[in-house]
């Protein structure tokens, strides 16, 4: 089968630490020399050029670069147990390994947006401690621009989740949200918005409060900006107001089945349970479904049907979906029909569940390219 062409983009990293702050602060770079410039987003008309750093030569010349992939959302420590089976209720067993590695939505969508070499902002908060240092240190060794994550002072401690890893690659997890939920400004400032506006696209999850989503969807509507939604997070209705302005809504079919309080044990239900979801104001739903593939219901059209790309071995399908929404994203952005971003997402979802970790599992541009080559 013939594989799918993508453009690859140039991938930078910009990684800044965090520094103690006793109240939150975005995180500031190393101090540069710096040469202006800025990107030219599709929403603008100025062209971006490119400065020469020969003085004696005055030429302009215009170059590209592509509006950014900003993901506002979580980052958790993922505090990893691998154990046989789930204990039962007043059981206590022993685990066979135990480790502690970066993760969360949105840290996970945001390095996979960098990993797969497309420009890519992380908007999100850590605590002062252990934990969002290990998150911040993992996101800018992998290429996410970190200069609007932010570090909460005040003893606030970074977001964090115990995933629980049985043997079969499946897992389990319960979320402590942290400085995920806590401390946002009732009104983010302009700088961020700003970000929002200048996005090729933007991506959120439900692992922060809703009154933030809300606020960078309308953004990013306001300057035509195309939102994708994880409706992975918090297991609660998802208020209207914010749901009117999402482009793309992406649950799993648990999730889906959960917020539209119907049945999607088969296709035929999934599909009524999408279209209640137009109903509810999404006009595009990505619903992910396992060892089923996927589907896109784009309201009016024909479903778009995906099946896996089968992984050699199922090590931990943490991340899983978080890789599938990320690279769907990248796909979309550079330009891709919606069945080649299917297929695109697919490749490096199937490439993620072999490896143990949501963040370590993330692949790269050529590795996804590779597997759909051989297709």
């Amino acid at each position: 089968m013939e594989g799918i062409a993508f453009s690859p983009s140039k991938n930078f990293n910009f990684y800044s630490k965090i520094h103690a702050n006793p109240t939150p602060l975005p995180i500031k770079t190393p101090t540069l020399t710096r040469i202006p410039f800025q990107f030219r987003f599709h929403n603008q008309k100025q062209p971006l050029l490119s400065f020469s750093l020969d003085p004696t030569k005055s030429t302009q010349t215009p170059i590209t670069q592509p509006p950014p992939l900003v993901v506002v959302g979580s980052a958790n420590a993922d505090i990893y147990v691998e154990i046989d089976r789930l204990p039962t209720e007043g059981e206590t067993i022993s685990a066979k390994n135990g480790q502690t590695l970066a993760g969360g939505k949105g840290a996970n969508q945001a390095t996979c947006g960098a990993k797969l070499s497309y420009p890519t902002y992380f908007l999100g908060q850590v605590g002062d401690d252990a934990h969002g240092k290990l998150i911040t240190q993992a996101l800018g060794n992998r290429g996410v621009r970190l200069e609007y994550l932010k570090s909460l002072g005040g003893g606030v401690p970074t977001g964090h989740a115990v995933v629980m890893l049985q043997s079969d690659g499946q897992n389990s997890i319960i979320i402590v949200g942290g400085a995920n939920m806590s401390s946002w400004p009732d009104k983010l400032s302009d700088q961020d918005l700003d970000l929002v506006k200048k996005a090729g696209i933007v991506l959120l999850q439900r692992e922060i409060p809703d009154f933030v989503n809300i606020q960078v969807a309308k953004a990013a509507r306001s300057a035509g900006v195309t939102v994708i939604m994880d409706a992975g997070g918090m297991d609660a209705p998802i208020p209207e107001e914010l749901l009117n302005f999402v482009d793309i809504f992406s649950p799993n079919e648990s999730e889906l089945g959960r917020l539209t309080g119907m049945p999607t044990e088969n296709f035929e239900q999934i599909s009524q349970a999408a279209e209640k979801c137009h109903k509810m104001g999404v006009k595009q739903v990505l619903v992910k479904l396992g060892a089923k593939g996927s589907a896109l219901f784009i309201e009016g059209d024909e479903p778009i049907r995906q099946t896996i790309i089968p992984a050699v071995q199922v090590v931990d399908t943490t991340g899983a979906g978080d890789t599938f929404t990320a690279s769907f994203a990248v796909a979309l952005v550079e330009g891709k029909s919606k069945k080649e971003c299917l297929r695109f997402a697919a490749a490096a979802a199937s490439l993620c569940v072999q490896v143990k970790g949501a963040i370590p599992g993330m692949p790269d541009r050529k590795s996804v390219l590779n597997l759909l080559q051989s297709e």
